[in-house]
């Protein structure tokens, strides 16, 4: 069984705090992946949030360009953006993608696809840091750990390539829900093996609206704050997340349940299980005590 820690005290020190007690030491060229936030979104985690966290284990902030049309989908606007949210005041990053070709993960095994492209700079890092911020998905259903392993470290074509369930060619987005959540599962499960279990998981429950943080106008959050869970098992943490959602007696759960179950958004948790990528079981450990 894997080991989540969990505390529901939410800080840029705890975030630290809770890495040096989780005890698993990232080292070499750490890339630490998260999520820029879509232009007008105002449910990202800042970077003053992570900022500590960031600069404890040494690391890049990476990120991949968009499939979609905003003001992510080219490398100009992409950099443009995260001058404008700070990323750059505070962190070298690193747009993965910005420079072709895309770096190949073969996935022999997987259920839809049998190939991820991501972002070639990926190959630059020997660790990485997943900061997710967990929250709902329009099309995802949720979006947590799994998430960021696939679309996040997907470069625009690879995008496409999961959007589309293999074909990313034509209407993409309209490909039906079982084959896209089930690739980006595929997708996950390659960037796993490629770190070969030398990845760290953070993610928080804040702000915890059913909109993703690619979404300009993503609805207000609603839920309270929950907490901050730290793991290296991907499959369990966002399986911890999702039992603490539905486990929750804030009235808001239900519009996020609907939306996580409308959009078939477990399966990825299913597929990444079934390619051991990760483990459905976990110890579920509350360490506020020690925070």
């Amino acid at each position: 069984m894997a080991n989540v820690y969990f505390t529901s005290k939410i800080s840029p020190d705890v975030l630290v705090k809770l890495y040096d007690l989780f005890g698993k030491k990232l080292s070499g060229n750490v890339a630490v992946k998260l999520h820029s936030g879509e232009d007008g979104n105002k449910n990202y985690l800042r970077p003053e949030f992570v900022k500590n966290i960031i600069e404890h284990v040494n690391g890049t902030v990476v990120e991949c360009n968009t499939a979609y049309p905003g003001e992510r989908d080219t490398t100009e606007k992409h950099r443009h953006l995260m001058d404008k949210h700070l990323w750059t005041k505070y962190f070298n990053v690193d747009i993965m993608d910005a420079e072709g070709p895309d770096f190949k993960l073969d996935i022999p095994d997987g259920i839809q696809i049998k190939e991820n492209y991501v972002g070639k700079n990926l190959i630059n890092y020997d660790s990485m840091l997943v900061l997710s911020h967990f929250k709902g998905h329009a099309m995802g259903g949720f979006g947590g750990a799994l998430k960021q392993l696939s679309i996040g470290c997907a470069s625009s074509y690879g995008k496409k390539y999961i959007h589309g369930a293999g074909n990313p060619n034509g209407d993409y987005m309209a490909t039906a829900q079982k084959p896209f959540i089930t690739s980006m599962g595929d997708a996950a499960t390659s960037v796993v093996r490629h770190f070969n279990g030398n990845i760290v998981y953070i993610n928080s429950m804040v702000n915890i609206s059913v909109d993703c943080d690619c979404d300009s106008h993503a609805k207000a959050p609603c839920m309270q704050d929950i907490g901050i869970l730290i793991s290296d098992d991907p499959v369990a943490i966002d399986k911890a997340c999702l039992d603490i959602i539905y486990n929750s007696k804030d009235p808001g759960r239900d519009e996020l349940i609907e939306r996580i179950e409308s959009r078939l958004g477990p399966i990825i948790i299913d597929v990444a299980f079934k390619l051991k990528a990760g483990n459905k079981d976990y110890n579920l450990i509350n360490v506020d005590e020690m925070i």
